[in-house]
């Protein structure tokens, strides 16, 4: 049986785990606790980077969670969660690339506002809502008129930046000029895999709590 070793707070795990969900798979899941846990021998046999998730299949372990998704379309292509389409599967790719390597690095200083914490530079909150605004109207250009990404189906593209875009309504970054993507978070929301792979916002706070800088007195 598949093993997914994860944190429920880890966006990279949900995206994971929301494929397996909406793939219809048998898995087991393992939750790592990431206080020390990934730093142990056992851990790090499977991944010496020391990062989640990771999933084991019979024996051989696959990290990167990108590399995880690649790795179940391929082994269980039913449903397809990829589109046959050059330029839709370019799409879908995009949207893929685009929340790893420009949306999740401009929302640093936004965590604390979706957190309901206090404080915050405010300069550096209104830059990262400019970065984010350029891609959100990229996102609600290439959705076109389909439900998703690249096609009428849910693709791979939809656990990772789904896992994402909901969460910036909690930092007051409306999708109100972005309507067909406003409708896609919505539809995304609805989905059973989405409801029962959601992390508990009080335990979010609270763990960020624990690593943010504390106040001196005075």
């Amino acid at each position: 049986m598949l093993k997914l070793y994860h944190a429920p707070m880890s966006p990279n795990s949900r995206r994971v785990w929301i494929t397996l969900l909406e793939k219809g798979l048998e898995f087991e899941l393992v939750e790592v606790n990431l206080d020390g846990e990934q730093l142990k021998p056992e851990f790090l046999a499977m991944n010496p980077f020391h990062h989640v998730p990771v999933l084991e299949d019979e024996g051989f372990h696959i990290v990167e969670s990108i590399a995880i998704l690649d790795y179940l379309e391929a082994k269980y292509p039913a449903p397809a969660m990829l589109p046959k389409d050059a330029k839709d599967l370019a799409i879908a790719r995009m949207v893929q690339m685009v929340t790893i390597n420009e949306l999740l690095p401009s929302i640093g200083p936004l965590f604390p506002l979706m957190l309901g914490f206090p404080g915050g530079d405010p300069e550096k909150i209104a830059q990262a809502k400019q970065k984010v605004s350029i891609v959100l109207k990229f996102f609600d250009d290439v959705l076109d008129d389909r439900p998703y990404f690249g096609s009428e189906n849910i693709t791979l593209a939809e656990p990772v930046a789904g896992t994402v875009i909901p969460w910036l309504a909690k930092a007051d970054v409306s999708l109100s000029e972005f309507p067909k993507l406003s409708a896609w978070r919505d539809s995304l929301l609805a989905r059973p895999s989405w409801q029962a792979t959601e992390a508990s916002l009080e335990a979010l706070k609270a763990r960020m709590a624990t690593r943010m800088p504390q106040q001196k007195p005075g």
